[in-house]
């Protein structure tokens, strides 16, 4: 049984803060402190660029990639951790867009991510082979597979809303009708249980600064369905997903199965803090993950409703529909956020009106959700929010 109060003490938290903000920068594990000053001062500093072959640097993207292959259902061997979402999100699309010729459709949703949005806009444009992004709204997804299908390219929880897209039902369908899927797990990924196996998912992606707190601009993930993994032409042939990258080669010819995915020199200070934040995960069920943070956000919006009227809640009631945050609406949201954050209670603010709250059990417990909750009743019932310092938008919302 996963010990909660044993997982709240491997993160530093500030004293006086309670973090509903997990589902956007996951806090600082104790044991990254640690991890990045011993490599930094023992690897780097010690053995130099040796490092690379007797510290292991080289190969610690795909043993990244297996650890957090654990906690999205993938098989061993099949993610590589490395780069940026956005690049990952480019490359499965343009791998998957690769092994459907025939199709010019990519399928997605209102509630995706704008930057996968702008990926899959930017690649159409670069092909110039008249392939066209339909975007159609959340509930609307499944209706709109049919056979111009080329992709199906979605979020699997909706960065606003928290709404939870039916992974193995969307894929499926996607399937008979001869279209691949991409998954983009940047609000699953240590949220909720996810089997890419299981839903015979063909693409997945992922960032690991979120629930899997790795850190600001920690490096990002991609998934390959083993069927796929040597079929697919990786179309940034970067040095790193060379066969052969020290033979120094003028023709590119791709690495084996997931290596191929691989572009750029490995983030080795940012993948040694992931690597210790993967630990928090030694001996933790995500099942119970899940239950915590259903229990809890299901108080947050019982406790707000009763309190804070005027709030109008943007998730779906139903948490099964739902994945770990919770957002509210208000024509003011960005100016009460910025109280709630100056009263040391940490959310975050999505255009033009959604307030976002995430709950994570690992470092939240019920005490901080009515804590929570009390400081927002006070902030709203008495308009604490209304004062320009609040008004006024910063560059990160």
């Amino acid at each position: 049984m996963t010990d909660f109060r044993t997982t709240r003490a491997r993160f530093r938290l500030p004293d006086g803060t309670i973090y509903l903000d997990g589902n956007s920068l996951g806090p600082l594990p104790v044991a990254a402190l640690d991890r990045v000053g011993r490599m930094m001062a023992e690897e780097w500093g010690q053995q130099l660029i040796r490092g690379w072959n007797t510290a292991g640097w080289m190969t610690q993207p795909r043993r990244t990639g297996d650890r957090i292959g654990n906690l999205i259902g993938a098989p061993a061997g099949y993610v590589v951790v490395g780069d940026t979402l956005s690049i990952k999100v480019y490359q499965a699309l343009a791998a998957a867009l690769e092994l459907n010729p025939t199709r010019r459709v990519i399928l997605s949703d209102s509630g995706n991510f704008p930057s996968d949005l702008y990926m899959a806009d930017g690649l159409i444009r670069s092909l110039g082979r008249d392939h066209v992004l339909e975007v159609v709204e959340p509930e609307a997804v499944e209706a709109a597979i049919d056979d111009s299908v080329a992709v199906l390219l979605l979020t699997e929880v909706d960065y606003r809303t928290g709404r939870l897209h039916d992974m193995a039902a969307l894929t499926r369908k996607a399937h008979a009708a001869g279209a691949l899927a991409v998954w983009d797990l940047a609000h699953s990924a240590g949220a909720i249980p996810v089997d890419l196996a299981g839903a015979d998912a063909d693409f997945a992606v992922g960032c690991t600064y979120k629930y899997l707190n790795g850190g600001p601009g920690a490096p990002a993930f991609i998934y390959v369905a083993p069927r796929l993994a040597d079929r697919v032409r990786p179309a940034l042939s970067g040095w790193m997903g060379h066969q052969s990258p020290f033979a120094f080669n003028l023709d590119y010819r791709p690495g084996h199965g997931i290596e191929r995915m691989r572009v750029g020199t490995p983030p080795v200070i940012a993948l040694a803090a992931l690597d210790a934040a993967l630990d928090v995960w030694d001996g933790v069920s995500l099942a119970e993950v899940r239950a915590a943070s259903l229990a809890l956000s299901e108080l947050f919006i019982r406790e707000v409703e009763a309190r804070c009227p005027d709030l109008v809640l943007a998730s779906p009631r139903d948490g099964a529909r739902r994945g770990s945050q919770v957002s509210f609406r208000h024509p003011d949201g960005y100016a009460m956020m910025q109280a709630l954050i100056a009263q040391g209670v940490i959310g975050d603010f999505r255009a033009p009106d959604v307030m976002r709250f995430g709950f994570t059990p690992l470092y939240i417990g019920e005490h901080d959700v009515k804590a929570a909750v009390a400081i927002l009743d006070d902030i709203v019932s008495h308009r604490r929010w209304d004062q320009p310092a609040f008004h006024a938008r910063a560059l990160v919302t």
